[in-house]
């Protein structure tokens, strides 16, 4: 039985104008009145999703969102974290040398903000993300000695080619690395994914994968379509996604996919 549906925002829930359908919102919210738990999952912190959140009325002290791709789980009204886990600032040295060399931009994130390297090409990542984030441009070696969430290369598509083809053996050992948009190249912890965070949600209460449904279009979501009882791919997703995918969207996302999936998943439930 589906306990939790999991939704990527970009090109999944939201459409290319970054909003919810009106369709896609009360197929949710209809769902979660009926005790079906609705979890957001995204690389972005969860202040900058809290308008979709109060839209989709996942406000009471059972919802948690999947925030930093995986790397926090956190409660949405308390935001208290029900687990959280990163990479040191030592742990971004290669990573740093292989920017350095190359020319690449990189912005580091802990939980509360962007580091854009100062010491590197300057990057688009905030311009990208337009979210109320505050960003310390830091050099790489005056970063704060804490745990932080992931680092981003954001620039254009071709650029960001050349860098997923210079990537070593060795740095995808010790990266996970995603192609989250075409613009924006994540670096996450080599075993964190947003199956990760939400495995983590599941046990906390007390349910497993045969549970959950996940929504998702790109690289950055196959760890949560391969996991899932359903694994559900948008009809605009990457051929890779809709190939490890259990099902389809009818409709892509600009026609509201994900209600056109649920409409036909739980007719007896949505009106």
């Amino acid at each position: 039985m589906i306990k939790i549906i999991a939704l990527d925002l970009d090109e999944t829930l939201l459409n290319t104008d970054k909003t919810i359908s009106a369709a896609n919102a009360e197929a949710l919210r209809q769902l979660h009145t009926a005790g079906i738990k609705v979890v957001l999952c995204t690389g972005r912190p969860i202040n900058a999703i809290w308008g979709y959140l109060e839209q989709l009325g996942l406000t009471t002290t059972d919802d948690y969102t999947i925030t930093f791709n995986g790397a926090l789980v956190i409660q949405n009204t308390t935001k208290e974290a029900l687990a959280q886990s990163g990479l040191s600032h030592n742990d971004f040295k290669p990573l740093h040398a292989f920017a350095q060399e190359h020319g690449y931009p990189l912005d580091v994130l802990d939980f509360e903000q962007v580091y854009p390297l100062a010491d590197l090409t300057p990057s688009v990542y905030q311009q990208m993300l337009k979210a109320p984030m505050t960003f310390t441009p830091t050099n790489f070696a005056d970063l704060p000695d804490h745990l932080f969430s992931k680092a981003v290369m954001a620039t254009d598509p071709a650029t960001l080619d050349a860098a997923v083809a210079a990537l070593t053996p060795a740095m995808h050992a010790q990266y996970h690395v995603v192609r989250s948009q075409p613009k924006i190249l994540e670096f996450l912890a080599a075993d964190m994914d947003k199956a990760v965070g939400l495995g983590q949600l599941l046990t906390h209460f007390g349910w497993d994968f045969s549970n959950l449904m996940a929504f998702g279009d790109a690289e950055n979501d196959l760890g949560m379509i391969k996991a899932a009882g359903d694994g559900v791919a948008m009809l605009n997703g990457q051929p890779a996604v809709k190939a490890a995918a259990n099902h389809i969207t009818p409709k892509v996302n600009n026609e509201a996919g994900v209600a056109a999936y649920l409409q036909q998943t739980f007719p007896e439930l949505l009106s």
